[in-house]
């Protein structure tokens, strides 16, 4: 990431603590808006089509009035209906109970008088004369968001009706009186009840408020405006409403796509008197009176959270000026400081009483600086001369021991083999025991004297082409044969022959007799020893593995440190902590890299080296 400049960083900040509250405020402001605006409006609604309810089913109240108030005089039934604004009215005597299609009128001749909603057929409607029936026909036209449908023509209507019993001189029911109004196209009712809940008020020349009857999912009755400006009979509802209030027998509360624009809506079912859904009723208030509100309202917050912003931003950019001068100040002598002046001095008259604390700190610091500047001098030409007499020290030693150790191991090999004559046991086991500590004897004169070298940088590659197996890994394998057979271990060399890698023989013969020397010293007795390679992609790849006690991932980061050593619980195996240290150098010097893999039985070593390149 791009480093930026204090003065800048504090800006940002700045402006990001002061958008973030512009942001915290507007959302805030909205979330208040749409609280007080649209839930409101929307709750409203939801009353508004309670009142609508209590309207409909008004008029099947003044129906059953109506009713109350009639005498019945079959030869006068026509001048009844009319009379009371009906369209159709009916007297029906018990023998004809069987041909009746309203089930209304059934409750009737059983004696119970009964009013709702019913859908009208169309034999009904044909009986009711042509000017009802053309009334009644509508096409049903297409609709956005409406669901997929066959229909092309709705010929049934929806009738709101009342049905009283007519009782003869014995007391019985003899007959029922039905009648009722046909909602299809009744606009004085729709617009009656829009008059009474929204006042007729428009916008945009669009009702405010809307009212629909549909039969099942078909505008039958509405005062919601098409495209063009008429009546949207024959319009459907949206899939959306449909499945909830008809499918589901629930009411929606929402916003909703009505025809051509969005409404906060209130959708209920319409069922007749048996529970069956037959249509919906519906109040809708036009959303953009509310949108456009909330629009205004907020481009105004927005202006004043922008003007506030650019205020703020503004003394943020001033305060950020009086910090970042002082401090610019104070990077400039860093910069001075750094490139070995150390008699450089701040200023510690500034307006802000901290930046002249630091400044005061910034002079004493640059004073005890070029006091331990020159005691360090002092110390690191001490320590020098005492690492290099250090460095010869080892290497005198190191060399000096190994020539004496060579000869030592061999006469003690010789008189514990019996080369020299017969021993006896007790001889042959302290003997035994001599020549292990000489072979850790050399070990340790062989790390000291490899660690020498590196240290005083005379460890340098000799490259030449060299087989892996061959040159390197059998010599190691024959080399640690005998130490292997005492622990009773089982080496197995899976490396395959002819595989060719160009480095330092030498120095990777070290490196695999460490890592062998390391898995017999620290693997299990009894255990397995196994030694592998492959080439990848123009790498090889060597793993020593061994049984042993698991390496945890605290010991895994302890391994290659230098004079670092883990000590087998319950053990005690002897090791200068070299050996890996020595290992990691020499693969790292190849461009290679080495690893330990802890498995389920023991440990795996693995390195990985370049085949044809050596790297210095």
């Amino acid at each position: 990431m791009k480093a930026r400049s204090l003065q800048t960083q504090l800006l940002l900040s700045f402006f990001v603590v002061i958008a973030l509250l512009g942001v915290i405020i507007a959302i805030h402001r909205i979330h208040v808006v749409n609280k007080n605006i649209i839930d409101r409006a929307q709750e409203e609604v939801k009353n508004n089509l309670k009142v609508a309810r209590i309207l409909y089913d008004g008029e099947i109240a003044t129906i059953r009035k109506a009713f109350g108030l009639l005498t019945v005089d079959p030869r006068r039934i026509d001048e009844l209906r009319k009379k009371i604004g009906l369209d159709y009215l009916y007297v029906v005597d018990v023998a004809g109970a069987g041909a009746l299609k309203s089930d209304i009128a059934r409750e009737a001749l059983a004696g119970r008088a009964a009013g709702g909603t019913r859908i009208v057929g169309p034999e009904e409607l044909a009986n009711m004369g042509p000017e009802v029936r053309d009334r009644c026909l509508i096409n049903v036209r297409q609709t956005p968001k409406a669901g997929p449908t066959g229909r092309t023509t709705v010929d049934s209507a929806l009738a709101i009706e009342y049905a009283a019993p007519l009782t003869g001189q014995d007391g019985k029911v003899a007959a029922a009186l039905y009648g009722g109004r046909i909602l299809n196209r009744d606009f004085e009712l729709i617009d009656r009840i829009h008059n009474l809940v929204f006042e007729n008020r428009m916008y945009a020349n669009k009702p405010i408020g809307t009212v629909t009857i549909f039969l099942d999912d078909v505008r039958i009755a509405t005062n919601v405006l098409d495209s063009e400006g008429n009546r949207a009979v024959g319009t459907r509802v949206s899939d959306t409403v449909y499945k909830k209030v008809v499918a589901e027998g629930k009411s929606w509360v929402d916003r909703a796509f009505v025809v051509t624009d969005w409404y906060l809506t209130a959708y209920e079912p319409i069922r007749d008197i048996e529970g069956k859904i037959i249509g919906i009723l519906y109040v809708g208030r036009l959303e953009k009176p509310f949108v456009d509100l909330k629009r205004n309202i907020l481009w105004v917050l927005f202006a004043i959270v922008a003007a506030a912003v650019i205020a703020a931003s503004f003394i943020a950019y001033l305060l950020a000026g009086r910090v970042t001068g002082p401090v610019k100040a104070m990077l400039g002598a860093t910069r001075v400081m750094s490139a070995g002046d150390l008699t450089q001095k701040m200023a510690t008259d500034s307006s802000i009483s901290e930046l002249n604390e630091l400044a005061a700190s910034f002079n004493e610091m640059a004073e005890k600086l070029m006091h331990r500047e020159a005691s360090l001098h002092e110390t690191n030409e001490k320590l020098a001369a005492l690492n290099t007499a250090y460095l010869d020290l080892v290497g005198f030693v190191a060399h000096e021991l190994k020539g004496i150790l060579a000869s030592t191991i061999l006469n003690a090999y010789s008189v514990r083999d019996g080369y020299l004559g017969m021993i006896n046991f007790k001889q042959r086991k302290a003997l035994d025991s001599i020549a292990r500590n000489l072979d850790y004897f050399d070990s340790t004169v062989k790390n000291f004297l490899n660690l020498s070298r590196m240290e005083k940088g005379e460890m340098t590659l000799k490259r030449a082409e060299f087989r892996l197996k061959e040159d390197i890994v059998d010599l190691s394998v024959d080399a640690f044969a005998k130490q292997a057979s005492e622990k009773e271990m089982t080496v197995e060399n899976g490396v395959p022959p002819g595989i060719v890698c160009k480095g330092d023989v030498g120095l990777m013969q070290i490196v695999l007799n460490n890592l062998l020397g390391n898995a017999v010293k620290y693997g299990a007795a009894g255990g397995r020893i196994a030694v592998n390679a492959s080439i990848d992609r123009s790498k090889v790849r060597v793993e020593v593995y061994n049984d042993g006690r698991v390496i945890t991932a605290e010991d895994k980061e302890k391994l290659f440190r230098k004079f670092s050593r883990l000590q087998p619980k319950g053990e005690k195996v002897h090791g200068t902590g070299l050996g890996l240290f020595i290992t990691k150098e020499v693969v790292e010097k190849h461009g290679g890299a080495i690893r330990v893999e802890p498995r389920e039985k023991g440990n795996a070593f693995i390195f990985e080296i370049p085949q044809g390149e050596t790297y210095v």
